[in-house]
């Protein structure tokens, strides 16, 4: 393994890198490397390839550090003067290749806090945990529970961060998402393209204490069979809705009925006339769609995430000059809110409703009329009211 080295010059850094990858390599002409099978050498190799990417990173921090000049204008928050510099101030910093040291200059005054201009440069987090990171625990985290996570991270990276880090690192990437969307510039588009805005719910199982009170109160009636699981079909009322809402430009791309849906015997005729074309930039096959707008809220309600969804379309189109069209799966709620929303904006949109869940309804009085079952009335979802259309597709 390469050892640890600070406080060397830019020729020393050179010298001591070409010494590792040296090292590297007599490691795989050694006799110890040749008894390997292809798996082991595999295993070691990513092991101690981490560790000269650890050094390379490490010696671009230090080059840095090196050429960073002294200042005299530098003021704190506070807006006081820090008249005082001192070099080789350092914190740590634990990266996907492992912990590397960071080496700056501290401005003081005192009484104050001290400033560092290189953590601003550099866009340092404020925890120790590198953003590339944070980026993975937050991929891992979403895939499913925090401890598969963690184990996620430790496979890709040789890096083991406890449980409590890895949850406020998937915080803390989700934290600027609204600021995020603010800032960024959407292309305009032509007129011609519709508008397209769609939403959806997912039941989330939580914590009691995170229920919301109706649903508090149902599964504090309940009585699980088992003392430390849910058992199936036992995770009604322990459930919170979350409302997921997009929107996006849709570039259009006409099609025939036919190249919307084919039988498979179609689909594998289509998909090997296509593997016999270069590949290449050509004719988009499907509408694409362009500038995505993304939100969901486990904790605001289904009109607010609508109107929010709502907000971000009319920033795209404020003079309503372009087709709006809203895709859903047939929840009433939705529905009701995205009819109410329009009415109240002035704007027509076309909802167009998933055709399973439209033929969902269908079945339920198809099955009433054919067994004569009384079924309880649930109204059905495509029907015109004000300027809203609803079509099922």
């Amino acid at each position: 393994m390469c050892p640890a080295r600070t406080g060397r010059s830019e020729s020393r850094g050179s010298a001591s890198l070409s010494w590792c990858f040296a090292e590297l390599e007599d490691w795989l002409a050694s006799e110890d490397a040749a008894g390997l099978q292809h798996g082991e050498l595999e295993e070691a190799l990513d092991v101690r390839g981490r560790e000269l990417l650890r050094r390379l990173f490490q010696d671009r921090l230090d080059l840095t550090a090196a050429r960073e000049e002294r200042r005299h204008d530098v003021t704190g928050p506070d807006g006081v003067v820090r008249t005082r510099a001192e070099k080789g101030r350092t914190r740590p910093l634990v990266t996907r290749f492992g912990q590397v040291t960071v080496s700056r200059m501290a401005y003081r005054s005192p009484g104050r806090s001290n400033v560092h201009l290189l953590d601003a440069a550099l866009n340092l987090p404020e925890e120790k945990h590198s953003h590339g990171l944070r980026k993975l625990a937050a991929v891992e985290a979403a895939r499913g529970s925090i401890e598969a996570a963690g184990g996620a991270v430790a496979r890709a990276t040789g890096v083991r961060i406890g449980k409590r880090q890895l949850e406020e690192l998937a915080r803390r990437a989700a934290a600027h998402v609204e600021a995020f969307y603010l800032q960024r510039v959407i292309d305009p588009v032509p007129e011609a393209w519709p508008l397209v805005l769609t939403f959806d719910g997912k039941g989330i199982v939580m914590l009691p204490d995170a229920l919301r009170p109706a649903t508090a109160k149902a599964a504090a009636a309940a009585q699980g069979k088992l003392a430390t699981r849910l058992s199936p079909g036992e995770k009604n009322g322990r459930k919170r809705m979350a409302e997921l809402a997009c929107v996006y430009d849709a570039a259009p791309v006409p099609r025939t009925p036919g190249e919307v849906i084919s039988t498979p015997a179609q689909k594998r005729r289509k998909k090997k006339a296509q593997a016999g074309k270069p590949s290449g930039k050509g004719k988009p096959r499907e509408p694409q769609a362009r500038g995505k707008w993304l939100t969901a809220s486990v904790t605001d309600d289904i009109p607010a995430v609508i109107a929010a969804a709502f907000d971000e379309a009319e920033r795209r189109d404020p003079q309503h000059k372009r087709e709006w069209a809203v895709l859903v799966d047939g929840n009433n709620t939705q529905i009701e809110t995205v009819t109410a929303e329009a009415a109240r904006r002035g704007i027509t949109v076309t909802v167009v409703i998933d055709f399973i869940h439209v033929l969902e309804y269908l079945w339920v009085r198809h099955e009433a009329r054919l067994f004569r079952m009384e079924v309880k009335d649930r109204p059905f979802p495509c029907r015109r009211s004000g300027g809203v259309k609803l079509e099922a597709a």
